[in-house]
């Protein structure tokens, strides 16, 4: 009885630590994606305007846009790479999460990643009068 008892409780104890580790894994890779989405729009904010106002062409000063998309991602404590190719900034973030339950059987990280890519749009779009 006494075994069959303690290998209960070991299951039922590696079962809360799957639900309560797995869940806050996930929060943490959801996480990591808004922060990639968001310092990609940031950084999608720096605008060439001396090639604006001289052609109306719509481009990336890239040394700025990864300089504002690493300062967002300095802000909300991420670390991350951030790559700007043509008109489309690309962000990346690592995050590791230390579980409650499941280092008790040696799991002791779990690496999350978020990634998230914008571009400069002209105007407002989807708004009609």
């Amino acid at each position: 009885m006494t075994a069959f008892v303690l290998a209960l409780l070991l299951g039922l104890l590696a079962l809360t630590g799957l639900s309560l580790d797995g869940g806050l894994a996930l929060a943490s890779k959801v996480r990591s994606g808004g922060q990639a989405e968001s310092a990609a729009r940031a950084g999608a904010q720096a605008l060439d305007l001396a090639a604006y106002r001289a052609s109306g062409v719509v481009r990336l000063d890239s040394a700025r846009a990864r300089d504002l998309a690493q300062r967002y991602l300095a802000s909300v404590g991420a670390t991350g790479t951030v790559q700007v190719a043509g008109d489309t900034v690309t962000v990346e973030v690592t995050a590791t999460y230390r579980p409650q339950l499941l280092s008790l059987v040696g799991i002791d990280d779990i690496h999350t990643h978020g990634r998230g890519a914008a571009h400069p749009q002209r105007g407002v779009s989807g708004i009609e009068p």
